[in-house]
């Protein structure tokens, strides 16, 4: 029954590579009389031949780098070798009474391919791009709702030299937070976004008072300008994997002009990103 099975794997791969390439296969000739070494890149983990009169031997308790071929007369057959890495490599093989080599030594570029196929993994990488874009097309989707939405989750706001900073609301959807936020410029002059950071603090308690910032990364930025033009006003999103934090702590969200100094820092208490839309 293993023999059957063996034999049948061995069929359908080289049918399977034949269907595929074609490829010439190179020609071992063995005998009844003497040992022909075969020696392969990696250790041998299985190797069939696909005629009885023909007796691949290989050590199949500790894999080793060789193995030996021997025939008895009769018709050719092939050879299948399979290493550790998974590497397939195959061969005529054929009886003749004088052997004129003993042998061979496989170099790995005569693989004719490898167990776990590349495509395999291609189609991985394709399933994983595809649940990527779908990913993105929501959080697009999902954004420019709550930019038209008229929702708000409180006061927080802070203005300096025309410029003023907001976080319209806070909403939770599925695993992730979704901040709104506005930028206004009521000054004379445009204003060039350096960068806008949303961090979360820890107020340290004792004689020292000092504070811990740890940065926030979104996994998704919607609508973010590089400039705001003078009397303009932009709404954004900065979607987040899903936190929240203890009463010693704040969101900070820090917006810095690039060359200026019309910087802005607003906080926000921890009970706005608790308590989300």
């Amino acid at each position: 029954m293993k023999n059957l099975l063996l034999t049948s794997i061995f069929f359908s791969i080289t049918a399977l590579t034949k269907a595929q390439t074609p490829i010439a296969l190179d020609t071992i000739y063995a005998n009844d009389r003497k040992n022909v070494a075969l020696f392969f890149p990696e250790p041998i983990r299985q190797g069939i031949t696909g005629s009885e009169n023909f007796v691949f031997t290989y050590n199949r308790e500790k894999e080793q780098y060789f193995g030996l071929l021997q025939a008895n007369p009769g018709k050719e057959s092939n050879l299948l070798v399979v290493n550790r890495d998974g590497s397939i490599f195959s061969y005529i093989v054929r009886y003749k009474e004088q052997l004129t080599k003993l042998n061979y030594f496989m170099p790995k570029s005569s693989s004719i391919g490898n167990e776990k196929p590349i495509v395999a993994d291609s189609a991985k990488v394709d399933v994983s791009k595809t649940e990527l874009g779908n990913k993105v097309y929501y959080y697009q989707k999902f954004c420019s709702y709550l930019i038209d939405r008229k929702q708000r989750i409180g006061r927080i706001k802070k203005r300096n030299e025309g410029i003023i900073l907001s976080v319209e609301n806070i909403v939770f959807d599925k695993e992730e937070l979704y901040f709104v936020i506005q930028i206004e410029n009521r000054s004379t002059l445009d204003y060039d976004l350096n960068f806008l950071n949303l961090s979360v603090e820890t107020r340290k308690k004792g004689k020292k008072k000092s504070l811990q910032r740890l940065y926030q990364e979104p996994i998704f930025k919607y609508n973010l300008p590089s400039k705001i033009a003078e009397n303009e006003t932009v709404r954004l999103v900065y979607v987040l994997p899903k936190f929240s934090i203890s009463n010693d702590r704040r969101a900070v969200l820090e917006l810095n002009e690039k060359n200026g100094e019309r910087n802005l820092k607003l906080k926000i208490s921890h009970r706005f990103i608790n308590n989300p839309n």
